[in-house]
């Protein structure tokens, strides 16, 4: 279990918490103690160093306005130029530390996407790894924490599919393991927003976990018993592992999850 919670000023006091217990009340537990990124600056600093001394890095000084009038735009936004790529003289004042990109595209085999392609260069360019505030990206935090959890199997919302092709490049350049990837379709609205509290989603329900459970096994695909919503919390996960099946879960970014014959529950984001 991880709380990415680096970006300090964005946390929530007492969420990370409430998550937890949440997850408890749905039946799902984790191993070893709670890892907490806002207390591994240290791991972060010693990956950066190591980029440093392999010539990967380079301080970057460009403000967000400066470069979408002078990049193009990617799937995410403006791409970064490469404005400070090649620059000589020293900076004093605060300054982002950017990775260099390589020209060939990053290819893998997403479990359930099915295979990618893709391109850097068009994608985003050279991407920041510390901001200038000195905050640690999430992009760096996360290849570090993956490798030292012992992490070798990845399945998260297809949203984040565009940074994957970034930690892979991180992880060849720290010369660490690359997970397999699997990325599930998003939950959406009736506005084709995926579901979330700063969208203004429901927060999950707190009542009986068990018909949540099936709405989300129906919603990817799986089976789902016909005494689902009634069975014990416990009785029912062990029956959607025996059951699983991830040939079953659609390709594709999101879609509205399905209705199931009860009483409809809100979705946590």
């Amino acid at each position: 279990m991880r709380i990415e919670d680096l970006d300090q000023a964005r946390v929530i006091p007492g969420a990370a918490e409430t998550h937890l217990r949440t997850l408890e009340r749905f039946g799902l537990s984790w191993d070893g103690p709670v890892v907490r990124q806002s207390q591994r600056s240290a791991y972060y600093d010693a990956a950066l160093q190591q980029l440093q001394a392999a010539g990967a890095l380079y301080s970057c000084t460009c403000s967000r306005a400066e470069i979408a009038r002078a990049g193009r735009i990617g799937a995410e936004g403006p791409i970064y130029p490469g404005t400070c790529r090649n620059r000589r003289h020293p900076l004093t004042g605060p300054h982002a530390r950017r990775v260099r990109i390589e020209s060939a595209p990053i290819l893998w085999q997403d479990a359930i996407q099915g295979p990618q392609r893709h391109d850097l260069a068009a994608l985003c360019g050279d991407f920041v790894l510390r901001r200038a505030d000195g905050v640690v990206a999430y992009q760096l935090a996360v290849v570090v924490d993956d490798a030292a959890q012992g992490v070798n199997r990845v399945m998260r919302g297809a949203d984040l599919i565009a940074s994957t092709p970034r930690q892979i490049h991180l992880q060849r350049l720290l010369g660490l393991p690359t997970p397999s990837y699997a990325h599930v379709p998003l939950a959406l609205d009736g506005r084709g927003e995926k579901l979330a509290k700063r969208l203004g989603a429901a927060a999950v329900a707190t009542g009986d976990p068990a018909p949540l459970l099936c709405q989300a096994l129906a919603f990817l695909g799986q089976a789902v018993p016909p005494d689902g919503p009634r069975l014990g919390i416990g009785e029912l996960i062990d029956w959607a592992i025996a059951h699983w099946e991830p040939a079953r879960i659609p390709q594709g970014s999101g879609w509205p999850a399905p209705p199931l014959p009860h009483p409809p529950q809100p979705f946590c984001d």
